[in-house]
Order: structure tokens, then sequence, then C-alpha cells
């Protein structure tokens, strides 16, 4: 069995909706993932614990999905080496520019990859881990080609449907 190649940590499970559109796309191109509920404020050390069993058993890269002060990214990035990627969730009454203000505004030397916000965040956030690993997997590279074909059919097809109804 293949291992584990990406972590998706969310920081509340009120964010699983929204971070299962990470997972799909993972799911989608074969790719092995992790996934758990992880809070920079109230686990901390299960957090650290996490980044920690990432590095060890080689994991390649970490997607983080957490609102309003959204320290889950950055607090992942200051324990390991491992590429992160942070998703801000819009799930607070500011409407998620907390969290992606949160998320965006790492200090220098410590990078945090930032999608957008919520579901369309984590689907782009999945998409951007397997662009990282098709740089190295010539196989999960033509099934990324493939992929962006697929989306361009279905586009001109509902493109079409659209111009015959008129």
């Amino acid at each position: 069995m293949d291992s584990i190649k990406v972590g998706i940590l969310m920081g509340s499970d009120s964010d699983i909706t929204k971070m299962n559109k990470a997972a799909e796309i993972l799911d989608h191109f074969g790719v092995r993932y992790f996934m758990t509920v992880a809070s920079a404020h109230r686990t901390p050390e299960r957090v650290i614990e996490i980044a920690r069993r990432a590095e060890a058993e080689g994991w390649k890269i970490l997607i983080t999905g957490a609102g309003m002060a959204a320290h889950l990214a950055g607090f992942v990035a200051a324990h390991t080496v491992i590429p992160v990627v942070g998703v801000p969730m819009d799930s607070s009454s500011l409407g998620g520019i907390d969290a992606l203000l949160s998320t965006v505004q790492m200090p220098g030397g410590i990078p945090v990859a930032c999608m957008g916000l919520g579901s369309s965040g984590a689907k782009n956030a999945g998409l951007f881990a397997v662009e990282m690993l098709a740089s190295f997997d010539s196989d999960l590279r033509q099934k990324l080609k493939d992929y962006r074909v697929e989306q361009k059919k279905s586009i001109e097809e509902k493109a079409a449907v659209i111009e015959n109804q008129r």
C-alpha cells in the first residue's frame, strides 16, 4: 500500500464538509491522505505531534483549514519544513476575511501557501497538492492533464446546452 502523501488538518469538525472537497480531489487522483481535527488553540500538542509524525513518515504536503483566528496553518508551518497549504474558512461573522488575513499574513521565514475561502479553497488546495506531487510523478501528471481536459469538455457541453436552449 502507498504511504500517506498528504495530511489534512482542520481546526474544528464544523469544517469537515468544506475540507472534504480537498479529500475528494485526492481520492479522485488516488493520492493517499490522513485527515483529522487538530486545533492550534485547543489541542496544540496534538498539532505538534501530527507535524512530527508527518516528517517522520515522509508526508509531502500538509493542508490546513481553519476559521476565525485561523492560526493553524502558521502553527503547523512553525513545526515542520513540509510545505503547508492554508485554507481559510468562511465561518465567522466577518465572512472569513479574518481567517484569510490570518493565513496569508505570515512573517517572512515561515511560508504558508494560501488558497481561497471555504469549499472552493479546499478543492484548490487538493488540486495544488496534486500539482506539487505531479512534479515528481509522471503518471500523476498525466492524470492531472486528463482532469483538465475533462473540465474543459464539461464546460463546453454545458455551454452547448445553454446555447441550444435559445
